[in-house]
């Protein structure tokens, strides 16, 4: 189940806010070695600042099991404001139907849970609930950077996105931005790749949330 929580309602939902922050401690500065902000087992960055909607992955018991962070491309973001030279000279991503997902993250106890299908449940479940909320608000596209490896197993999950400009290694791994197309298509291949059947939303009711995309 997904859980959508927008960051001017964060103190409603304690719980799951503390555990996001330290799940992307564990595991972009403590796996992933990232030159992120740690303070007291939190890892939190600017653009935390920046309104966004959490999408938040609840296990059965309660248990938080991944997390992704989305924004709007028509204010700060990270493709933008950190990652610019995977973007050609010249070119920006900013427009009021296309966000930005950062900050992708799943625990490794979910990561490691097998099913035979071609994408983890826990990575669909998030997947799956970005595309229904863009479909939900009006959006286009969401622009993401990955690592190639990931890239790779949308890939498999009949997941493509579009290329913005040439990979280039960012640290210890070679990254790209890329643009995945919001629609039905898009989700019916992710519920085909992962088993997951009907919505993964805790909440449909987006608009009340104001979520609602500017006219």
């Amino acid at each position: 189940m997904i859980r959508l929580i927008q960051a001017f309602d964060r103190n409603a939902f304690p719980y799951e806010i503390d555990a996001m922050h330290r799940l992307r401690k564990a595991v972009f500065h403590d796996r992933l070695k990232w030159d992120v902000s740690v303070d007291e087992g939190w890892e939190r960055d600017r653009f935390d600042d920046c309104d966004p909607l959490y999408l938040v992955s609840v296990g059965a018991h309660g248990e938080i099991r991944g997390s992704v962070r989305l924004l709007p491309t028509t204010g700060p973001n990270m493709l933008a404001d950190v990652f610019s030279e995977l973007l050609p000279e010249g070119q920006s991503v900013s427009s009021p139907t296309i966000w930005e997902s950062s900050r992708f993250c799943v625990d490794h106890r979910a990561m490691a849970e097998r099913s035979g299908r071609l994408i983890n449940r826990t990575t669909a479940e998030l997947l799956c609930g970005m595309t229904e909320v863009g479909m939900l608000v009006g959006l286009s596209f969401i622009v993401s950077v990955v690592d190639v490896h990931m890239e790779r197993i949308l890939k498999r999950a009949n997941c493509h996105c579009d290329r913005i400009g040439e990979p280039r290694k960012i640290g210890r791994v070679t990254t790209i931005a890329g643009l995945w197309e919001i629609g039905q298509e898009l989700l019916d291949n992710l519920h085909a790749a992962s088993g997951i059947t009907g919505s993964v939303l805790e909440r449909r009711d987006v608009h009340r949330l104001g979520l609602a995309l500017a006219a």
